[in-house]
Order: structure tokens, then C-alpha cells, then sequence
């Protein structure tokens, strides 16, 4: 048992002892307990959109007659975020059950007081009754021994009945939080079995989302002749395109080091004033570049991966990659400016946009609007992104280097 100056609370009846912490928290802080609550909301209107948004992806791929890894891919990305939506339902529902258990501790604690509180003032009633008469109280002062004795016995009778006033004050203003308490139990009660009855819903279309995408992949065992023909085109895109990157790197860095006057040499790149400022910013916002396609989901993360479908083959990614819908525009994630606009089979048109020391590439565009030297804003628009009729997929493909060193996106990116 744990006593506060208000509330009592019995251990026993929390779920388990590791939530102590948070409970004395939400006790000495209920804005604790409020900022939670705002975070658990944020977190799950973000994955519902997310769940939704996959919904809009695979409407896409259903217009192909084949299963496609792109939609194992996109499954993938639905089952991860119903996942986390089923996580963040249990966390609030635990919020919930938390809650619950301070409020029944606080109406304990209320009834209690109040018991004490009318105790207290029927047996103020029951004296004052036996002394009701005014006469009583007019010989209590008069029967004084001095002048002085005779204010101080007017002052305790004033004090008595301001007293009783109090009291019964006391009493209704604990009756009130006592039936405010108890009413936003009813409340707590009644979300945190909806909240039950959401999360067994979510099980359920989780199960179901596992099956189709088992379906999804049995069925293309019979395309695997296809599938190690497709991966390999892949693998000669990325070749071709990383080579392309890397020699536009070493030109522009070749570029910058002819510029003798007023630079300074940060890294690979010799940079003019204004370029270090650009860097300097460009990396005070790590975790905090927006996405470069406004819509879209994860379909592939930095670095190296098992195949969706092939057994015991693996990928590398040099950057990352992001599923949206036709039509989509790609877009710069800085300040910068366009360093190159070129075409690699299998990755369409690309663009390199410069910001200092760092570069972003942008790959896989149907249309480009920019051009070479061009300045460009943040969130400014570059390009449409190539729609692979074939497959119905839409898929933006996105790398970020400093100087020649190959970095990870999800680093950099917000909300990865």
C-alpha cells in the first residue's frame, strides 16, 4: 500500500509492479498521464492512414493478372503497421486500466472521507443540540470572569458555527468529486471495452492479411524462373546506376576544387562560404528531412535483405525505396541545387540535387521539371515518378551520399 497526502492506492490491484514508476508519475503529474494519451492517439491515427493508404497501393496491383512481389511487399508494410496499430490499442488500453486503478484508489479514498466527514458532523449536531437553548450560550459568555474571557468565549461560538458551515461545505464538495469520480470511471470502463473490442477486430484482419500474403508468395513459386531473370536486370540497373553516381560525384568534387578563391576543404568537397552554410543547415536536420514523395510507404530499407520470395538470395539497397500512387510527384527533401539530370535503364530519369558536402538522388522519374544548375527548395517538386504498367507499381527510388560516402536515408528522413 501506497499513501500520498490524498490517495491511497493498493499494489495488488495493478497489473504488475514495473508500472509503478508510471503510476506514482501520473499521481504527482496528471499532464504526464494527458501527454501520453495525445502521443497513443497521434501515433494511431498516423497507422490507420498508413493501413489505409496500403488498401489505395493494393487496389493498384489487383489491375495485373499475375501475383507480383510488389504486392508480398506491400502486405508486408500492412501487416508491420497493423502490428504496431495492435501495439499502440494494448499500450492505450493499458493507460486505461492504469487510470482506472488510481480512480478506484481515489474513491475509496473519498467514501472513506466522507464517512468521516458525517461522522464528524453529527456528532457536532448532537452537541450543539444539547446546547441549543440561547439562553445556555448568553450565560457561557456572561458567566465570564473578565471582560477579555468574555470576547474570546463570543469568538469560539462564532467559530463553532463557522465551523459547522465549513463542514457541511467540506461534505458536499467531497460528495460532488465523489460522483464526478466515479461517473468518469464509468467513462474509463466503458472505452476500455471498446478499445478490448477494437484490438480482437485488428487480430483478426491481421490474421487474415498473413494468409493473403502467404497466398500471394505460394503463387509465385511457379514464377521463380521469372523472378531470378527480374532480380537480375535489378542487380545490372543499380550496377549501372551506381557507377553513374559515383562519376558524377568524383566530376563535381574535381569541380569544386578548381574553386581556389574564398573556400575551405570540408570532407571530399572543397566548399565556398555559402556551400558550408548549406551543409551546415542540411545537417541540422537530420531526422527531420521530409519525405521525398508526399504519399507513399517504405517498400525498402538501407543496406542488405532477404528476397521476399526467393529463397536464400539476398539485395542490397543503396538507399531506399518508396511505393505510391501513379501520378505522384517526387520531390527535392532540401535546399539545393540540381548538379545533374541524366537516364539509367531500369531507373528511367534521375536527378542529383547538391546541398554542400551532401547529395540526394532522386530515381526512376517518368517526367523531370528541373534542369542542370538550377536552384531548387525544399519540398519543391522535381518530377513525376515512373508507373510500371506491368506491375501497377509506382516506386520512387531514393539515395543520400556525403562527399563519396554512401549514407542511410532512414537516418535522415522523417517519420522512418
Amino acid at each position: 500500500m501506497y499513501r500520498t497526502g490524498f490517495v491511497q492506492i493498493h499494489f495488488s490491484k495493478l497489473l504488475y509492479p514495473g508500472l509503478l514508476l508510471f503510476i506514482l508519475l501520473t499521481i504527482f503529474s496528471p499532464a504526464i498521464a494527458q501527454s501520453k494519451k495525445a502521443e497513443l492517439e497521434k501515433k494511431k491515427s498516423s497507422l490507420e492512414k498508413s493501413i489505409k493508404y496500403t488498401e489505395d497501393l493494393l487496389d493498384q496491383t489487383r489491375k495485373t493478372k499475375e501475383s507480383t512481389i510488389n504486392q508480398v511487399v506491400i502486405l508486408g508494410s500492412r501487416i508491420s503497421k497493423r502490428e504496431q496499430l495492435i501495439t499502440v490499442i494494448e499500450e492505450d488500453i493499458e493507460q486505461i486500466r492504469l487510470e482506472i486503478a488510481l480512480k478506484e484508489a481515489r474513491i475509496e479514498e473519498l467514501t472513506d472521507e466522507l464517512k468521516e466527514l458525517k461522522d464528524q458532523y453529527a456528532r457536532m449536531i448532537s452537541r450543539a443540540y444539547r446546547t441549543r437553548s440561547s439562553y445556555d450560550k448568553l450565560m457561557f459568555v456572561i458567566a465570564s470572569e473578565n471582560f477579555n474571557q468574555a470576547v474570546r468565549r463570543m469568538k469560539y461560538l462564532q467559530q463553532i458555527t463557522q465551523y459547522r458551515k465549513q463542514q457541511a461545505e467540506k461534505i458536499e464538495s467531497t460528495r460532488n468529486e465523489l460522483n464526478k469520480m466515479v461517473t468518469s470511471l464509468k467513462l474509463d470502463e466503458e472505452k476500455k471495452q471498446r478499445l478490448i473490442g477494437v484490438k480482437t477486430s485488428e487480430i483478426d484482419r491481421l490474421a487474415k492479411e498473413k494468409e493473403q500474403k502467404n497466398a500471394v508468395m505460394a503463387s509465385l513459386t511457379d514464377q521463380e524462373k521469372k523472378l531470378r531473370k527480374k532480380l537480375e536486370e535489378d542487380k545490372k540497373a543499380a550496377r549501372q546506376l551506381n557507377e553513374a553516381i559515383a562519376k558524377i560525384i568524383r566530376e563535381e568534387i574535381s569541380s569544386a576544387e578548381k574553386k581556389t578563391e574564398n573556400t575551405s576543404k570540408k570532407g571530399d568537397f572543397a566548399l565556398t562560404p555559402e556551400d558550408a552554410r548549406l551543409s551546415g543547415n542540411f545537417e541540422g536536420n537530420m531526422g527531420r528531412l521530409p519525405w521525398p514523395a508526399e504519399k507513399g510507404i517504405l517498400a525498402s530499407s538501407f543496406g542488405e535483405h532477404a528476397h521476399p520470395t526467393l529463397k536464400g538470395i539476398k539485395t542490397q539497397n543503396n538507399g531506399i525505396n518508396i511505393l505510391t500512387q501513379p501520378g505522384q510527384e517526387a520531390r527535392a527533401v532540401f535546399d539545393g541545387t540540381v548538379t545533374r539530370v541524366f537516364s539509367v535503364p531500369g531507373y528511367n530519369n534521375v536527378v542529383i540535387i547538391r546541398h554542400g558536402e551532401y547529395l540526394t538522388v532522386y530515381s526512376n522519374l517518368e517526367t523531370v521539371y528541373v534542369k542542370t544548375g538550377q536552384s531548387v527548395k525544399t519540398k519543391q517538386a522535381i518530377g513525376i515518378i515512373f508507373t510500371d504498367a506491368d506491375e501497377s507499381k509506382t516506386e520512387l527510388h531514393f539515395e543520400l551520399w556525403k562527399g563519396k560516402t554512401l549514407l542511410d536515408p532512414g537516418n535522415w528522413l522523417s517519420g522512418i
